[in-house]
């Protein structure tokens, strides 16, 4: 790819500079695919001139994954290291920034059976809920970014050569995050202006109710009188900018949890743990999952709503307009960070605090209280399409059009 280590250079760059936003003296941590060397080289570098103190590198391999899940004995899928929780809640105390390098492998547990999987994913979280807690609240800073693997590429570019169709998802992804832009920081912060321009709206307008409308999808959100919509990057609670998600492209509040009425259907499949749900509703009474369906996947899909009491309600809605860089690819990705931000979506699970005003100084009880919702897991699912309605309803009662065919019509 002509240009590719100038351009890799620049995406390193705007990870450290406006994800991250690394202060000097800061720590690092990286948790990285063992296929990502050169992308994390550069980013090492970015972050230590930038005035990071230390930068960790944790690695990662899909092939030790699968073989784990494939070999390991069933018991320790309900355990995870304590010594390895103590170090990311060790390096959260010392105010680290986290850097999550996301390129899963639609296909990589494909046979495995899902409940070891779920099984797994919930011990991490219990074991991880200190450190999980300081990044829902934003008390470090941290940042999610993808890079091209051998078996993500070969799912979205199944007709390539595997030199071809990486080099491809290279392309995708410097487009959509901006960093083939001549100054990629300077579109970054043109970007984040046009999405608090939205939030602005939201915010003032403080709309009681979001009503859905689309091939399969009949849905009524009632939202909590204290909502707060967030999007483009988020502030730590000491002072610090950084951006959560790259690309992101959506808006986002929480729900009432009890406030959900109604089907909605999917429309993009879902990577959960190396499995992939397709062609799936759901069906909500009172906020509660009362019924859902999958063409593939039901498994995996019903193992994610039993995870606990809360994981059969919602706590997210976010808005995305469906004419977006990441949408007008015409590609699935099978990765929710892309996926996500290229589609209106919902969350089944925990709800955001920073999503009500003061959040973040309230207990969960407290939150609770006010209709918010708490789980151990938290999974996006896509509902945006160019058939999408979704109309608000005001102080005041009236209704008022918010997208129409998929895009805004504020």
């Amino acid at each position: 790819m002509k240009n590719f280590d100038n351009l890799l250079d620049r995406y390193a760059d705007i990870t450290v500079r406006i994800g991250l936003n690394v202060q000097k003296g800061q720590d690092v941590v990286i948790f990285a695919p063992i296929e990502s060397p050169g992308f994390v080289r550069k980013t090492v570098r970015k972050a230590y001139e930038a005035g990071a103190e230390n930068v960790y590198v944790d690695w990662t391999d899909d092939q030790i994954t699968r073989i784990r899940f494939e070999k390991a004995p069933d018991r320790t899928f309900d355990t995870f290291p304590s010594w390895r929780a103590r170090s990311f809640e060790e390096r959260a105390d010392r105010d680290a920034a986290f850097l999550y390098i996301y390129a899963p492998n639609p296909e990589l547990l494909k046979g495995i059976d899902p409940g070891r999987v779920t099984r797994s994913q919930k011990a991490s979280v219990t074991a991880n809920k200190k450190f999980s807690d300081d990044r829902l609240n934003a008390r470090v800073s941290w940042t999610i970014v993808s890079v091209p693997t051998a078996g993500w590429s070969a799912k979205i570019f199944p007709k390539l050569g595997e030199a071809e169709r990486i080099e491809a998802l290279w392309k995708q992804i410097f487009t959509i995050t901006r960093a083939d832009r001549e100054d990629p920081v300077a579109a970054w912060q043109d970007h984040i202006h046009t999405l608090t321009e939205k939030l602005d709206y939201f915010n003032e307008k403080r709309f009681k109710k979001l009503y859905y409308k689309a091939p399969g999808t009949d849905l009524e959100i009632e939202l909590p009188e204290g909502h707060l919509w967030v999007g483009g990057g988020m502030t730590t609670t000491k002072g610090i900018r950084f951006q959560p998600n790259m690309p992101t492209e959506e808006i986002y509040t929480m729900p009432l949890k009890t406030g959900v009425n109604g089907t909605v259907s999917s429309t993009k499949p879902l990577n959960f743990g190396g499995h992939l749900i397709e062609r799936f509703s759901i069906t909500f009474k009172e906020g509660r999952i009362i019924d859902f369906q999958a063409e593939q996947g039901y498994e995996t899909l019903k193992k994610i709503i039993d995870t606990d009491e809360g994981s059969h309600y919602l706590g997210e809605v976010s808005l995305v307009p469906h004419r977006s860089p990441i949408s007008e690819t015409n590609l699935i990705f099978y990765n929710t960070l892309f996926d996500e931000n290229a589609s209106c979506h919902l969350a089944i699970g925990t709800c955001l605090p920073f999503n009500y005003r003061g959040g973040q100084e309230m207990s969960e009880e407290e939150l609770a209280a006010k209709g918010a919702n708490f789980s151990l897991t938290h999974v996006d699912f896509m509902v945006g399409s160019a058939k999408l309605d979704i109309d608000g309803e005001s102080q005041d009662g009236k209704r008022v059009p918010l997208f129409r065919k998929g895009n805004w019509a504020i």
